[in-house]
């Protein structure tokens, strides 16, 4: 999977998790609402640092963003 897509689902599921839309993230992290949108989406290349930047406010560790998902067959597009 490319590593751009991988960030952009972990990110996405776990932005879900603590129940925030990507407004709300925006408002919280100082990342604009279309960053947000365009990681999601895998069109976004983040840094190691904005990594940590976009795991803080999630309250979880930047390796969560790029932690391999299990295949459950589903497709999640």
């Amino acid at each position: 999977m490319d590593m751009r897509r991988l960030v952009g689902l972990n990110f996405a599921r776990l932005r879900r998790d603590k129940g925030l839309t990507q407004e709300q993230y925006a408002e919280l992290s100082g990342f604009t609402q279309q960053y947000v949108s365009d990681l999601e989406r895998g069109r976004r290349n983040p840094t190691v640092v904005t990594l940590f930047h976009l795991a803080s406010p999630l309250g979880v560790e930047p390796s969560d963003l790029v932690a391999k998902i299990e295949d459950d067959g589903s497709d999640p597009a």
